[in-house]
């Protein structure tokens, strides 16, 4: 059953991350701008699985849904501190960066205050109108909405190498791993596939606990050593706007380049969980040789389940000495990152969108991916376009008062232009 609606918005955003969640708080107060959110999950959740005792967040409190556009916002995340009566707590701890666990609990109280969000909706596909000029969303219930503007943050689902697709057994993804540690902990070896925080996060969280079950525990990264997260306030100042003017503006070839080569600025790890790494493998060392390895230079190429077994057969490809090598292992956890796939609800508009010689979003300097180059905007998936700040959350308030603005036509929340003591072009 279709339930029509009179209302055309003034935008609708897909998908309901911490970008398009900033931008529905950053257009509430916004008179000029009727926006409507819609999300499949029934509530808000960022990265549950994930939520291991003590993990934060890689980037100060600043870095909330709005404070970096609009200070003086009720849903930054010092007010919500204020209200849950931990404001004191927090200053007392002396710390910039909140908890996961907090960081979602914050999320999930600002989502609660607005109305303009709609939970438990999948978009079933969007088209267009050429006579109303409107794009129209179908939703899988039967709904269809109206907006003249499209914003885009269905976020990147968890990346599964293709050596690993339709494997078998219970390997898993670590975005799953919370809710699966107590089967996986019942084993008698685990491997760990894959680098950067989410894998050094767990292997941390299972080497703590091996002498307790017992099981032989494996490392393997295709990196050529365990990388720190580049934080020093001179690289920090890449996630400034004269950057993102920089990259932008560069060869479409040179951006792909240096994608590839900028991966440690927001893919390493935090340099604090290096150190208690390896002091905790010298710790636990010192009772004996502990049953773990970690091996780096080793990219998976192939991977096979034995159901008698239940034994996975793991082959890697040790990329500085060209040497071909095995594991077994009995569980198996791919901490092999995330990537954006555009939606097959776009599928009707994609003669609507602007495409790079790559086949991905050819993303317009105002974030929009549409011909016009005003109606349809992209949350995050632009490192390709706009560098390391695609998915950087301290630039989330930023990205979405440029987005703001080229919605309304002019500057509603003041956007920096230019913030860095270095330059950047010749």
């Amino acid at each position: 059953m279709t339930t029509p609606t009179a209302t055309t918005y003034d935008f609708i955003g897909i998908g309901l991350g911490p970008f398009n969640l900033g931008l529905a708080c950053l257009t509430e107060p916004i008179d000029e701008l009727n926006g409507l959110f819609l999300e499949s999950k029934p509530d808000f959740e960022w990265h549950s699985g994930m939520f291991l005792e003590g993990s934060h967040l890689q980037t100060p409190f600043m870095s909330d849904l709005v404070t970096l556009a609009d200070p003086t916002s009720p849903y930054s995340f010092l007010s919500y501190l204020k209200e849950k009566k931990r404001l004191y707590s927090f200053y007392i701890r002396e710390n910039f960066y909140p908890l996961r666990t907090e960081y979602n609990d914050y999320c999930r109280w600002a989502a609660d205050q607005l109305g303009s969000i709609r939970f438990s909706t999948t978009v079933a596909s969007v088209s267009y109108d050429e006579a109303g000029e409107e794009y129209v969303v179908r939703t899988e219930g039967g709904e269809t909405f109206r907006a003249r503007r499209l914003v885009l943050g269905t976020g990147t689902p968890p990346y599964v190498p293709a050596s690993c697709e339709g494997l078998g057994g219970d390997a898993i993804h670590n975005s799953r791993y919370v809710p699966n540690k107590a089967e996986l902990q019942k084993k008698k070896s685990i491997t760990l596939v894959g680098s950067g925080q989410s894998a050094a996060e767990i292997y941390y969280d299972l080497l703590s606990e091996i002498d307790v079950h017992g099981y032989r525990l494996n490392w393997v990264t295709r990196s050529p050593r365990f990388f720190p997260l580049e934080y020093t306030k001179l690289t920090l100042e890449m996630t400034s706007p004269e950057y993102v003017d920089y990259f932008h503006a560069l060869p479409e070839q040179t951006r792909y380049r240096l994608e590839n080569q900028q991966k440690n600025l927001f893919k390493g790890i935090d340099g604090e969980l290096i150190d208690a790494i390896f002091d905790l493998l010298y710790q636990k060392n010192l009772a004996g040789p502990v049953p773990t390895r970690l091996l780096t230079n080793s990219a998976l190429h192939s991977a096979a389940y034995d159901d008698t077994s239940g034994t996975y057969t793991l082959g890697f490809h040790q990329e500085e000495q060209g040497k071909d090598f095995t594991l077994d292992t009995e569980g198996l956890i791919l901490a092999t990152g995330y990537r954006y796939s555009v939606p097959a609800f776009l599928e009707p508009v994609r003669d609507r969108l602007r495409w790079d010689s790559q086949g991905r979003f050819d993303v317009a300097r105002n974030y929009s991916i549409d011909t016009t180059g005003r109606r349809v905007f992209l949350q995050n998936a632009s490192v390709h376009t706009h560098s390391i700040t695609s998915p950087d959350l301290g630039m989330g308030a930023y990205r979405n008062a440029y987005i703001i603005g080229a919605m309304l036509g002019r500057e509603y929340y003041p956007v920096e232009k230019t913030i860095a003591f270095q330059e950047f072009a010749a």
